[in-house]
């Protein structure tokens, strides 16, 4: 049985539940971060020094990092279902599941971080400004690659899928412009199909505002 240390609005941690639940990997979660704090407790510095969500503990794995822990649970677990066994198709989900962490998602979180938790007295429209530009240049490429591709992976579903549609769903629920991306949207929806994707992403309501935020935050422990 796997444990995950995090709250369920986080989106790191939701990328973690959505792959165990794909997965069929029972777990048990604790609340931890957030409103539920905990998270700069001793114990938990000790799992993860930089005191943030998720943390996993698999018997003798303790891990942070919510990217490299869905590539160790889908290597982990049952193989080639999230971690595609082709080399050529490998490469693809690694190579987007980089993507997503170093480029879509740092304009997605200076939008989340100034619309929805912060007071509107000290948003910074500038910074909103340009990371909506970065958002729409990044999905316009992601739009590029769906256009020819089912999957971030190729043909099949992947790893890749699921940090990618962690974040986009967060993204889809800000108010802020979005691009024009058919492909993507196409992609989404196929995402938004899936029963595990329901379960752990889509279950959890996404607030659009600092006092929306803390509502969730109570009600979705």
């Amino acid at each position: 049985m796997i444990t995950v240390w995090g709250r369920r609005n986080s989106v790191n941690v939701q990328k973690v539940l959505w792959a165990l639940e794909e997965l069929d990997v029972p777990y048990t979660r604790e609340n931890v971060g957030g409103q539920f704090g905990g998270n700069h407790d001793a114990d938990f510095l000790a799992m993860n020094p930089m005191g943030l969500v998720p943390v996993i503990r698999d018997g003798d794995v303790t891990m942070f990092e919510s990217n490299a822990i869905v590539r160790y649970l889908s290597a982990r677990f049952r193989p080639g279902v999230l971690r595609p066994a082709e080399h050529r198709g490998l490469a693809m989900a690694e190579q987007w599941m980089d993507w997503q962490q170093l480029v879509f998602a740092p304009p997605v979180t200076t939008i989340f971080m100034n619309t929805v938790r912060s007071l509107p007295e000290n948003r910074n429209a500038q910074a909103v400004a340009a990371a909506e530009k970065q958002a729409a240049q990044a999905l316009k490429i992601a739009d590029g690659w769906l256009a020819r591709h089912d999957w971030f992976a190729g043909p099949a579903f992947s790893c890749g899928d699921i940090v990618m549609g962690a974040l986009l769903w967060r993204f889809m629920g800000l108010d802020c412009g979005k691009p024009d991306m058919p492909h993507v949207l196409d992609w989404f929806d196929a995402v938004q199909r899936r029963e595990p994707f329901r379960n752990t992403v889509m279950s959890v309501p996404r607030a659009r505002s600092l006092e929306e935020w803390g509502r969730i935050e109570k009600e979705t422990g």
